[in-house]
């Protein structure tokens, strides 16, 4: 019996990064497609509570190919597994394949990677795959090394509730030199809003920026991946700073200030 593969993304179920993942991995695995019905790019890991969540099957070449969800990447997880997969729950979910990378802070805003956490959080092998580049994309390779990760997850079985985030350069397999275990990165967007004015004279603003130079460490994401290799993050959702809750802890009288009011 094949083993079963969960697909989603944050760019909509019509995006090509998407389907080639479909028609690499349907080769050799039973492949689900549950993704949102429009673009959901930079959601991080929102989820829909005030309204409903509309669900409507979608057809290529008139063949039936997957769920179109009116929600967030997370929202098709939590949807996929407990619903429209009908008890039989994947084997691994895979999110993407992202036109662009998720490195560094951009990890929290996507929605490619929300997508891979919320199904380690409800206990399933999961991955991101990123395509570091946003205009003209080949995803030949992407989705050639997308299967291997879903290969590598199922043999593995990584420790509970951990996603892994893979960010693959925009270049040949050829000219790709190697594969290498990262660290999140703390490279982030220098942001601006530019002011602008609409045709009927009304402000609007425009969120621009650019990257500044990646974190320096040589074992970070942005690091690796632009040193021409594939960068591989293990993440969990877990955010406590662990050294400083001990300091916390550990000084007694941050806590009587607090409670006395006497900071």
């Amino acid at each position: 019996m094949k083993k079963r593969v969960l697909l989603t993304n944050d760019d909509g179920i019509y995006a090509q990064g998407l389907l080639a993942l479909y028609e690499t991995l349907r080769e050799d695995f039973e492949v689900h497609v549950v993704a949102p019905e429009i673009e959901m790019s930079a959601v991080g890991h929102a989820i829909t509570l005030h309204n409903p969540i509309r669900v409507k099957e979608v057809y290529r070449r008139g063949k039936f190919y997957g769920y179109a969800v009116t929600g967030t990447p997370a929202d098709c997880v939590k949807l996929a597994t407990q619903e429209l997969l009908n008890g039989f729950p994947p084997d691994v979910v895979i999110s993407g394949i992202n036109l662009g990378a998720n490195v560094g802070v951009n990890v929290l805003y996507s929605g490619t990677v929300s997508a891979a956490t919320e199904a380690a959080f409800l206990g399933f092998s999961s991955a991101a795959i990123s395509l570091d580049t946003v205009t003209k994309p080949d995803f030949g390779f992407a989705a050639k090394f997308a299967k291997r990760i879903a290969e590598f997850l199922m043999e593995l079985r990584l420790v509970y509730k951990i996603a892994l985030n893979v960010n693959i350069p925009a270049l040949s397999e050829e000219q790709i030199e190697g594969v290498e275990f990262t660290t999140q990165g703390t490279a982030r967007f220098i942001e601006r809003f530019e002011k602008r004015v609409d045709p009927r004279g009304n402000v609007y603003y425009w969120l621009t920026g650019e990257v500044p130079m990646e974190d320096p460490r040589p074992d970070s994401d942005g690091k690796v991946l632009k040193s021409k290799k594939i960068s591989i993050t293990p993440l969990h959702f877990d955010l406590t700073h662990y050294p400083s809750l001990k300091v916390l802890r550990d000084e007694k009288g941050f806590l009587e200030k607090l409670w006395k009011g006497t900071l």
